[in-house]
């Protein structure tokens, strides 16, 4: 496991904080397979963990060279290492070492901040430089790495968990009505938004500059719209090529690397190219899927999960040669591991959908260190059946959460008082359209459509990469996204709709992509979501524990939410309609009271 934190105070000395950065660290769970290193000076302390960080790469001796006095924390991989190596020592440069630290501290002592342009890769850093006595805090342009940071005196924490900035003694576990609203609407929360009070997230591709004057936001990195002139044909080559690009340089690893298949298109192109990538070898590429048990029994066909994944999945490994192990969830364990994916999260999240992709990364952790998805086709190709949806009648809302009603039904009335959902929603997309980056002379549905495209690189899709981070850094495992690569979502962005559903099918340029590499029932297969638990034993099992909670006078989660109506749900089974959105309700309530009771945490309306 892997992670990063630190703190930086202008106004007084960190020399003799050491034992405040430790446990600052010692929350991000390194282990004994890994290694904790820290930096203190003057005014700031850093430490970070993860596989590599043993012995001395030269980084912070105690002499007084410009080089001496820049250290990096560096959380996640680079992927273009070979070439930011090669042109560092053309320049001169003796980057020593082979870790990505090393190499981002060289090429920060280059190029200054210059440098994280030139950087590919999932990765959320923080650079200490003690020239001009700079913290600069910087996140990956997907956001696929979390970066959290909060201010602290005349200083800041951060880290890549909230944990880390809740361990030190001057922050409070704290929530208000914007946290409580972000954590109640889902894939809606602003980006910076961190959900404890007075804690923020970096925003993707950008970095916070903070130093005596202060701490300030610069977008490093962003969408830039421009006409598409392939036509598509050259589309289609150019996508496999920025595609296997992605996946080569993402299948180098020097740990064991596996694939996640869950018989869609998406996976199944990673596991094409990334069998295609290892042959050379000679080995036979690792793959994993997950299916609950009893699912063929208990599985019922809705509009994101229109097909079992198991027999796409056998054509799949059949057809490109794979060693596959398949991941049986029982359903007493998904209620079991409520409480593992809150604290994998720091707060409350979405219930059983976490807890089987915990349970998914647990098993392959097994067998591998880093692990191959396919999370991001939907986003970057229009997936999801919404893109049709606003194609052909366009929404004035989020498309995922359209056709949610009466958001603060289960607000208890005092929090409804000082809480309103639906203004907090209508808000936050408002603010989300203003952000939209149009071609001039965009209209109808074209640009409707570049708007949700826009909405899901920035609100749908950090959200999944967050459950995706933090489910995986639970058990040590580090799972890579090539669908993420900044350089094909880039050249997507501006390929037009009619391409992204060729031949008139949703994510039809993928499929054309990557057809001669997967069988045809695979590549023609609609999309169906990620599994989730239909048992009625886990429905039993979250309704039994609901009422045990709301039976509780104690219970910290009733001054919340609406007794009335989540009784109501306890007793029938409105809350489990088959929909992905809103996420079921009495799941939450159990996560809910969990956090407020472990956590210590006070709400400040």
């Amino acid at each position: 496991m892997c992670g990063i934190t630190g703190w930086a105070d202008w106004s007084r000395s960190l020399a003799d904080e050491g034992r405040t950065v430790a446990a600052m660290a010692a929350t991000l769970g390194c282990g004994a397979a890994d290694s904790t290193r820290s930096r203190l000076a003057a005014h700031a302390a850093l430490a970070w963990c993860g596989r590599g960080e043993g012995g001395e790469d030269g980084a912070g001796r105690g002499t007084a060279d410009a080089a001496e006095q820049v250290v990096v924390a560096f959380d996640g991989e680079l992927y273009n290492r070979a070439e930011l190596r090669a042109e560092l020592e053309r320049r001169g440069c003796r980057p020593r070492g082979g870790s990505d630290r090393e190499l981002v501290r060289w090429a920060f002592l280059e190029w200054d901040e210059a440098a994280f342009d030139r950087l590919v890769g999932m990765y959320a850093l923080a650079v200490w430089d003690g020239r001009d006595e700079r913290l600069l805090l910087v996140r990956d342009r997907l956001g696929i790495k979390p970066l959290y940071w909060a201010r602290c005196g005349e200083g800041v924490l951060f880290g890549t968990a909230p944990r880390a900035v809740l361990a030190h003694p001057r922050f409070p576990a704290e929530v208000d009505a914007e946290g409580l609203a972000a954590l109640f609407t889902v894939a809606i929360k602003p980006p910076g938004v961190g959900v404890y009070r007075n804690l923020r997230e970096v925003r993707p591709g950008h970095l916070v500059r903070v130093g005596q004057g202060g701490a300030r936001e610069h977008r490093y990195w962003s969408l830039r719209t421009a006409p598409h002139t392939d036509d598509l044909p050259t589309t289609v080559a150019e996508v496999r090529r920025l595609l296997g690009q992605a996946v080569g340089e993402q299948s180098q690893s020097e740990v064991p690397l596996v694939a996640l298949l869950s018989g869609g298109i998406d996976s199944s192109a990673i596991v094409g190219l990334a069998a295609e990538a290892l042959t050379p070898d000679g080995g036979k590429l690792a793959t994993y899927s997950l299916d609950f048990a009893d699912g063929e029994r208990d599985f019922k066909a809705d509009a994101l999960h229109v097909s079992r994944d198991a027999p796409f999945v056998r054509a799949v490994v059949d057809h490109v040669g794979t060693r596959h192990s398949e991941v049986v969830v029982q359903a007493p364990a998904l209620t079991d591991e409520l409480g593992n994916t809150l604290r994998a999260r720091d707060m409350p999240g979405v219930g059983d959908l976490d807890a089987s992709l915990l349970l998914l990364f647990r098993e392959v952790r097994k067998q591998a260190e880093v692990a191959l998805s396919g999370e991001g086709a939907d986003d970057i190709f229009g997936g999801y059946p919404w893109f049709l949806g606003e194609a052909g009648q366009a929404t004035a809302n989020f498309p995922w959460s359209a056709g949610v009603t009466d958001r603060n039904a289960q607000l208890s009335p005092e929090l409804r008082a000082v809480l309103d959902l639906e203004g907090y929603v209508a808000d936050a997309y408002a603010d989300a359209l203003a952000e939209v980056p149009h071609l001039d002379g965009e209209t109808g549905p074209d640009r409707r459509l570049r708007e949700v495209f826009h909405l899901q690189l920035t609100r749908f899709l950090p959200f999944l990469l967050d459950r995706k981070d933090r489910m995986s850094r639970a058990n040590g495992l580090e799972v890579r996204v090539p669908f993420c690569d900044h350089r094909l979502v880039e050249y997507l962005w501006n390929v037009p709709w009619e391409y992204k559903r060729a031949g008139g099918q949703e994510k039809g340029l993928l499929r054309a992509a990557v057809a001669d590499l997967l069988p045809e029932q695979v590549v023609n297969r609609p999309k169906s979501g990620f599994p989730f638990g239909q048992s009625p034993q886990y429905l039993e099992a979250v309704r039994q524990s609901v009422r045990q909670i709301i039976d509780e006078p104690s219970s910290p989660v009733r001054g919340l939410v609406n007794e009335a109506a989540v009784r109501a749900m306890v007793d029938s089974d409105a809350w489990f309609n088959g929909k992905f959105t809103p996420p079921p309700w009495l799941p939450r309530v159990i996560q809910l009271d969990q956090w407020l009771r472990e956590y210590g945490v006070s709400v400040v309306l």
